[in-house]
């Protein structure tokens, strides 16, 4: 197990690159959450560096996530062609192919693969989360492609997502097809929160890790 820094935009809250360096304990790998860096899209399009060396932070591990964290997401947004954002100007439609534009000027050391995890337990059932995984699955595919055709993302690691809601069978697909494909790592998504009881949870996580290959993270 291990943990990430936190950052928004790669700065960490409340603390200067300065102040951080004399915190001990400090994550090797810190988070970047996709829609503050698509507001900030074309700058790093023109800078043609990357994060890491426009925020001041060239020596740092850099992944990627594709919500923020402590922004809520609401729900229903999600189609068989987009995914949506939320940042500080508010909603946001993006498509892998913008997806995948952003994460070229990112470049990143690892990044979560876009996806549909919009299946609140207890409020999606069986078909939604079929639906999710589809639509994920069909994502990935195509954001796969666009990777091996980026000189950009040779060096960057992309992770699968997860899909499912609470439905033990989507869970498994899931599992099982995004193993399938050339991705570095998997990321378990629809977990966080309170929302889902803690047995099931925990019975999913379970039954999900024992499908992903042991010698890629998750």
């Amino acid at each position: 197990p291990g943990c990430l820094l936190y950052t928004r935009t790669g700065a960490a809250p409340h603390l200067t690159h300065d102040t951080l360096r004399e915190v001990r304990g400090v994550p090797g790998v810190a988070q970047l959450a996709l829609p503050a860096l698509a507001e900030i899209h074309d700058v790093l399009e023109e800078y043609k560096e990357g994060a890491a060396k426009f925020m001041g932070m060239p020596d740092a591990v850099l992944y990627c996530s594709l919500h923020d964290p402590v922004t809520p997401c609401p729900s229903g947004y999600n189609t068989n062609k987009t995914v949506s954002l939320w940042g500080s100007s508010g909603r946001m439609e993006m498509t892998v192919s913008k997806f995948m534009d952003i994460q070229r000027a990112v470049q990143p050391d690892w990044f979560q693969c876009i996806s549909d995890g919009d299946t609140i337990s207890g409020e999606a059932g069986r078909k939604r989360a079929k639906k999710s995984v589809d639509r994920s699955l069909s994502f990935l595919d195509v954001c796969l492609q666009l990777q091996e055709k980026s000189p950009e993302l040779q060096g960057s690691v992309m992770f699968g997502a997860i899909e499912g809601g609470d439905i033990l069978e989507e869970r498994l697909r899931s599992a099982r097809e995004t193993a399938k494909r050339p991705v570095g790592g998997f990321l378990l998504d629809g977990f966080q929160g309170s929302a889902m009881a803690k047995e099931t949870k925990l019975k999913l996580i379970a039954s999900v890790t024992a499908e992903l290959p042991e010698d890629k993270p998750r």
